[in-house]
Parts: structure tokens; C-alpha cells; sequence
């Protein structure tokens, strides 16, 4: 079993999975409502909506949607990162950060490795975990 977080976005869909691309590099599969076979249940202004977006990178797997409205939900959910390489982190910890809010800057951490949290441009919750090479 794999765990795909889906992430909503009221028309922003295809904007945030290109940034998330930008930060996180993979390949992005965009399914528009026109492009779909239930284009023909919505109406004419949601049809450029992205009614399933996939951002695979490595192992990976970011899914999204701008039909989420109305679904009525109330849980945070953080989106959690894990390295070992910590120039890679830094990079990616740094350009998920651009247009949001660093809540806990990428720094060493207790467990010898280091730890940052941010807020990214479209509110969702990210956190960066780099683990210690074995030495």
C-alpha cells in the first residue's frame, strides 16, 4: 500500500503542480474537465479546470484537483519531506518557500540531522526532514 496525498485547490490546480514541478523537478500529467469524459456534467466556466493533476518524482506521488469545492473539509494535513542530501533539501526547502512563510527555518536539529516547516503560496503545510548520513 502507498500513501498519495491529493491536494485541493479552487482553480489553482495547474499554477501550484507547475511551482510544486519547479521545486521538486518529476514529470506532470494534467487531465483538464474538457479533456475528461464527464465534460459534458460541467458547466462551461469549469471546463479549463484541472479535474485530476499528478506530479511524479522519483518515488513521489502528488496529486491535485480544482474540483474540490463544497467537499466540507476541516483537517490540516502537512505534507512531509524526507533526505539525505542535504544540498538538495536546502534547494527545494528554499523554493517551496518562495511566495509563503518559512514557520521553522532548515536548521540543525536534536537528532543530528536538520529540520525546517513552512506555509507554501497556495497554505499548504510543508515539512523538510534531513536524516544523517550513516558515517
Amino acid at each position: 500500500m502507498q500513501l498519495h496525498p491529493y491536494l485541493g485547490f479552487g482553480g489553482q490546480a495547474r499554477e501550484a503542480l507547475e511551482f510544486y514541478q519547479s521545486c521538486l523537478g518529476g514529470t506532470l500529467d494534467l487531465m483538464t474537465v474538457a479533456d475528461s469524459p464527464v465534460a459534458a456534467h460541467f458547466r462551461p466556466d469549469q471546463q479549463t479546470r484541472i479535474l485530476h493533476g499528478g506530479l511524479t518524482s522519483g518515488p513521489l506521488i502528488l496529486n491535485a484537483s480544482d474540483m474540490t469545492e463544497g467537499v466540507g473539509r476541516t483537517h490540516s494535513v502537512t505534507l512531509a519531506l524526507t533526505s539525505d542530501d542535504p544540498d538538495h533539501a536546502r534547494q527545494v526547502f528554499d523554493a517551496l518557500a518562495q511566495g509563503g512563510t518559512v514557520t521553522h527555518p532548515l536548521s540543525p536539529s536534536f537528532w543530528e540531522g536538520m529540520f525546517g516547516q513552512l506555509t507554501d503560496r497556495y497554505g499548504h503545510h510543508w515539512m523538510m526532514n534531513v536524516l544523517p548520513q550513516p558515517g
